[in-house]
């Protein structure tokens, strides 16, 4: 390992699975999400394109989720299960930056974009006549380049910043990608200062869009409340359920590994917490938005029939 150190600028990307029948056996199923992951986000891109009914700005913004996650998942999972399936574990230098880049633009613009859709069904369902206004393409524009552009900015700056640590001992990053956290533990040089930034931006990019999360579907489910059908309250309250729950699988597992210091972080628990917001959060997504949802079904009903009339 010391030589390879010195005489190479590659990473070592240690992995998630030890290499058994075991690792084989969960790496099959991770192959498996992933695959599900992507036939479920261009699914729901497809179906959103090809379907006017859903030419709507909540259907606008959850296509841009879907294309997030669809990028999201694949820029960490094929490296991982090629490393696997080939018995290698380097990485490039020019892969692991664009790798760190890809991830944390997505990251961010997928934490804000998550927010932007809760207030989208905040002012639908408690300002109903106010929608037209406040949601109409311009402000849907608005909110998908913000999300981006934010998130391209920050992950610049982390990336830079990653790419120019200085190693002393080892370039073999304890994790399934090269995510800057299991970076820091192997620098030499005092990282505390970093960290600050870290903590700052997490704040920015997680705990303040929560925050707006739990504030607009609290104003959601108190405005269910008060509505007189009961099956109305009935779905209304599964939909916030089950959309609150994707949130949290994405915020809290981010907000527990890029909020603590150096000293608390333990790879093997960072490796299983990363799970749940690179892997399983972009599975999840289209199946809970798409969910007893009467819009998308009725959607796919119609596209289906007009591609099979096409066949015909």
């Amino acid at each position: 390992m010391e030589k390879y150190n010195q005489t190479s600028t590659d990473f070592i990307l240690i992995g998630l699975f030890p290499p058994s029948r075991i690792g084989l056996f969960l790496l099959i199923l991770i192959v498996l999400v992933f695959l599900t992951a992507l036939v479920g986000n261009l699914s729901m891109i497809l179906l959103i394109l090809l379907d006017s009914h859903l030419h709507i700005p909540m259907y606008f913004l959850l296509s841009q989720l879907s294309l997030m996650d669809l990028t999201y998942i694949s820029t960490t999972v094929p490296k991982m299960v090629s490393n696997f399936m080939l018995g290698q574990k380097s990485i490039s230098f020019a892969e692991c930056g664009i790798q760190i880049f890809l991830f944390l633009t997505l990251a961010g613009a997928e934490a804000l974009l998550l927010a932007f859709m809760a207030y989208d069904r905040y002012v639908a369902i408690c300002f109903p006549l106010h929608y037209p206004i406040r949601m109409n393409k311009r402000v849907c524009v608005l909110m998908i380049s913000g999300s981006w552009v934010l998130g391209s900015v920050n992950s610049c700056a982390h990336t830079g910043y990653a790419l120019n640590i200085p190693f002393c001992r080892s370039r073999a990053i304890n994790h399934f990608f090269c995510d800057v956290p299991a970076m820091l533990t192997l620098a030499c040089m005092d990282t505390s200062l970093y960290e600050y930034t870290v903590f700052l931006s997490t704040t920015f990019f997680l705990m303040l869009p929560f925050t707006g999360i739990m504030y607009s579907y609290g104003r959601v489910l108190l405005a269910v409340y008060r509505m007189h059908s009961g099956a109305g309250r009935k779905k209304a309250y599964f939909t916030c359920s089950t959309h609150l729950t994707v949130v949290t699988f994405y915020y809290a597992p981010f907000a527990y590994t890029y909020l603590r210091p150096k000293s608390l972080r333990s790879p093997a628990e960072d490796k299983f917490v990363a799970v749940f917001y690179i892997i399983l959060t972009p599975m999840l997504n289209p199946i809970i938005y798409s969910l007893r949802n009467k819009e998308v079904m009725g959607a796919l009903r119609r596209v289906t029939q007009r591609i099979c009339s096409l066949s015909r």
